[in-house]
This record gives C-alpha cells, sequence and structure tokens, in this order.
C-alpha cells in the first residue's frame, strides 16, 4: 500500500465512524470556519454575580466558540465513539459520564487541610498541535490525528464551546494527571479534577508539597491562576461546601430550593441537585486512586 492509498484508508475509517462521506469531510475541513459562531462573555464571580476584573478594573472575558451544523454532529459523535471509550483516572470527574462536580468534591469529605487551583485559559492554552500530539501519544496513525485535529480545532487552539473540547482536554492533561496521582499516592493525598479545577486534600498538613504539585502542573505546559489557589480546610469545592462530616450545597442554593419547593413549577432542578448532593452523605466517601 502506497502513502496516498494508506491516507484516503484512514479517511475514511473516520469517515465510517462518523457517518459522512470522505469527500465531505475533505470539504468540511477546507471551508472549517462557517461551522463555528464565536462571542466574548464576560466572566462572573459566583459568589458576588459580579464581573470578575483584573486589578486595573478591565472586565475579565472569555471567548466561545461552538460549533455547528454538521460540524457539531460529526464531533459529538468523534466524542461518543472514540473520546469516551478512552478510559481516564478515576481522579478525572468533568466530561467524564456517571461523574460530575459533586463526585468531584466527595472524597475530600473528612480532610482537615484542602488545597484548591485553577488552571488559567485552560482551553485556549492547548494548540492544535498539542491535541495532533495527543491523539499521536495514543497510538493513532499521524494522519488520522492530524484529520480528528482538523476537526476538533479552531483558530490553532482548542474552541471552548464544543462536543469534543472537555474530552480532548482531559487527554492532553492525562501526563499531568498521571504524574499528580503517583506524588498524591506517595504522601497520602486525595487528588481529583474536574475540568480546570484540580483539588487536593489529606488528613496531614502537606503544605510543603505544594511547590511540588504547581510545578509538575506547569511542567506540563499549564498556567495557574494564583488569585484561585487556597490552602484551607472545610471549602467550597466545585461549587460544593466540603465538610469534615458532610457535603452541602452552598447557602445561595438552598435558599433558591426554598423557594423553589413553594412555586407551583413542574420541574424542580434545584431540589433535585440539593437531594442529589445529601444523599451522598449516606453513603460511603468515594475513593479514587
Amino acid at each position: 500500500m502506497n502513502f496516498s492509498q494508506y491516507k484516503n484508508n484512514e479517511v475514511k475509517k473516520l469517515s465510517a465512524i462518523v457517518g459522512f462521506k470522505p469527500d465531505f469531510i475533505g470539504q468540511l475541513t477546507n471551508d472549517i470556519d462557517k461551522y463555528y459562531n464565536e462571542w466574548v462573555e464576560e466572566k462572573t464571580d459566583k459568589k458576588t454575580g459580579k464581573p470578575k476584573t483584573f486589578k486595573d478594573g478591565t472586565i475579565k472575558k472569555r471567548v466561545i466558540r461552538p460549533s455547528k451544523g454538521e460540524l457539531k454532529i460529526i464531533q459529538t459523535r468523534i466524542k461518543n465513539k472514540i473520546l469516551s471509550k478512552i478510559e481516564l483516572p478515576n481522579n478525572v470527574h468533568g466530561g467524564v459520564k456517571k461523574r460530575s462536580n459533586i463526585s468531584n468534591a466527595k472524597p475530600h469529605q473528612g480532610n482537615k487541610y484542602q488545597f484548591t487551583t485553577d488552571l488559567q485559559d485552560f482551553y485556549p492554552n492547548i494548540s492544535a498541535k498539542r491535541v495532533y500530539e495527543t491523539f499521536v501519544e495514543l497510538k493513532y496513525s499521524t494522519h488520522f490525528s492530524r484529520l480528528i485535529t482538523k476537526l476538533t480545532t479552531w483558530k490553532y487552539e482548542l474552541p471552548q464551546g464544543t462536543p469534543t473540547s472537555t474530552h480532548i482536554a482531559n487527554l492532553v492533561f492525562l501526563k499531568t494527571d498521571i504524574a499528580l496521582i503517583e506524588l498524591c499516592n506517595k504522601f497520602g493525598i486525595t487528588y481529583t479534577r474536574y475540568v480546570d479545577d484540580l483539588t487536593f486534600s489529606s488528613q496531614q498538613d502537606f503544605k510543603p508539597h505544594l511547590n511540588t504539585i504547581l510545578e509538575i502542573v506547569k511542567s506540563g505546559g499549564f498556567n495557574i491562576s494564583y488569585r484561585k489557589t487556597k490552602y484551607k480546610g472545610e471549602q467550597n469545592i466545585t461549587g460544593i461546601d466540603v465538610f469534615l462530616h458532610k457535603i452541602d450545597a452552598p447557602q445561595k442554593i438552598i435558599e433558591r430550593v426554598t423557594q423553589e419547593r413553594t412555586s407551583n413549577s413542574g420541574t424542580k432542578p434545584l431540589t433535585n441537585y440539593l437531594n442529589n448532593i445529601r444523599k451522598t452523605n449516606r453513603i460511603k466517601k468515594q475513593k479514587v486512586n
């Protein structure tokens, strides 16, 4: 089989997976811009509801780039038929089926010392080149990796708002996850990650290891948001208040649930959310590797 035949076979392989003809996929990748929307939105502080600002008062913003049309369909099939079948460590909760911000927070219940940090510009910091290299490292062919990268990145980076972005970000971060897991296992530290939120906790003071943790993240090519980096006990972890003997929703959610329960609305999403949090207090704390 010559080079051209091999390349065509790889295109046909992906074509069969996503359910679109090779000619259409080639046409789509050559005209990819028309399959994306783009807008800028202000970042909001979850506690105050007000826009986040830099020190000079400038409002922080993020660029949202959701896919549309046939590309969104293709990306959804890539997610379901390729990405979701790649096994991730139990420590990873964002974008993983049957895991959530609740399952991310639960393992830290009962640990006196808690350390949380956040990855700055997580999605735009992941380049198309890095996505390609990740698929090659996962043993996909160079042709298949190049094509899947074209179908899941835009403007040379991983766009925020597509069906595949969180799954791909998890794969790109996998090496760093493994390095963090190995360190934490060595020193009895519990580690979980929910997309760009990293949480560490222990019964013992592990402050001497914080610099090593941050160096592992930075050496992986990721940036730390130091404003969101905290070392203390009983803090809010991915939207969940974590205590020694339970986890619970923040007070503002509990207040809204009270209002929701007295309303005539047939659907009560916040009530269901609160119930999902509190029912974990009746079962044994989840464990991670």
